[in-house]
């Protein structure tokens, strides 16, 4: 009797195991059912991060989840990075994201634990996040940021076709930024063009450096850039005073004055993080999670910048644009 009892009591705890351990997928985030707490860490406000933040916060609100958000801003600042990282870890986030390259360095700092969801990054491999972008490994995925500088320069070329110089800036500290610039500018001296490289170390060289790079250039290519874009109005007046048409890697740098671009929507790439941290959220194992490459563009051009600065922009350009900027919107 004591035998059957016992069997039976081991049968019962098997039974109640899976019955509490399985979740149907049909019923998709019952995870969720609870609220959740998220940490969103943003390394500066520019208007590209800024997208990118609000396209994971609609993701949140559309999906109809109970999430808390406590979202952080670090100003540019890398103290304040890795005081605000250990901050989530401390309020037992159960899940963090990062803005930009320095925001998911300092979080993949703080723990290896929690997991991290990247949006803009360019090169996490690079950047020492992961070692494979199919299978992560580790704590870390999410969506890259993968500038189509060909396709970039491309558009130069047509809206400029006797173009001989071209200028680069970035910023010498920022991994991804310098490595999208050198294969920027590979592609642009293939197809025969000069390409002058200007460097800066922060926002506050890029008055001076810009001055003289508009001297020995007739058009600048600038990539995703984090100091450059917390600074754009900047070297928008340098250009303008100097007759040198921008062309920037995000949509966003048109409507602020650059003059065309075949970009990625940065608020895309946020809406994609955050829906990739919903399904960690809701039980997805994010070691084994592939990491994303959006790869839709838009064409989008600034007729009014044209304008500015005298430059006619080919008809079929500007029949093909996704999107024109007049009057400084859409």
């Amino acid at each position: 009797m004591k035998k059957l009892l016992a069997t039976i009591a081991v049968l019962i705890a098997i039974v109640s195991y899976y019955t509490v351990s399985y979740q149907d997928p049909e019923q998709g985030q019952a995870s969720l059912d609870q609220e959740v707490s998220v940490g969103i860490l943003q390394l500066v406000s520019h208007p590209s991060l800024d997208e990118i933040q609000q396209g994971i916060q609609d993701s949140f609100e559309e999906d109809g989840s109970q999430v808390e958000i406590d979202l952080q801003n670090a100003q540019g600042d890398q103290n304040n990075l890795n005081t605000m990282s250990q901050r989530f870890v401390y309020q037992e986030a159960d899940l963090m994201i990062g803005i930009a390259t320095p925001a998911v360095q300092a979080l993949a700092n703080a723990s290896s634990d929690i997991p991290i969801i990247m949006a803009g990054v360019t090169d996490p491999i690079e950047a020492g996040l992961m070692k494979d972008l199919n299978q992560p490994g580790r704590n870390i995925s999410g969506v890259r940021d993968l500038t189509p500088y060909q396709d970039q320069i491309d558009l130069i070329q047509t809206i400029l076709p006797d173009l001989s110089s071209l200028g680069i800036i970035y910023s010498s500290g920022e991994v991804n930024s310098a490595k999208q610039s050198q294969a920027a500018k590979d592609y642009a001296q293939s197809l025969g063009m000069e390409v002058k490289e200007a460097t800066i170390s922060s926002p506050n060289d890029l008055i001076q450096v810009a001055a003289q790079l508009c001297q020995e250039v007739e058009a600048i290519w600038v990539g995703t850039d984090n100091n450059i874009a917390s600074a754009f109005p900047s070297l928008v007046e340098v250009a303008n005073d100097n007759q040198v048409p921008i062309f920037p890697a995000v949509y966003e740098m048109v409507a602020s004055g650059g003059l065309a671009t075949r970009g990625l929507s940065q608020y895309q790439i946020g809406r994609l993080s955050g829906q990739m941290a919903l399904e960690v959220l809701a039980g997805a194992d994010i070691a084994n999670l592939p990491v994303q490459d959006p790869t839709e563009t838009e064409l989008v051009v600034n007729p009014d910048q044209a304008d500015r600065l005298g430059l006619t922009i080919p008809s079929e350009i500007l029949e093909e644009a996704d999107i024109l900027i007049e009057g400084g919107q859409e």
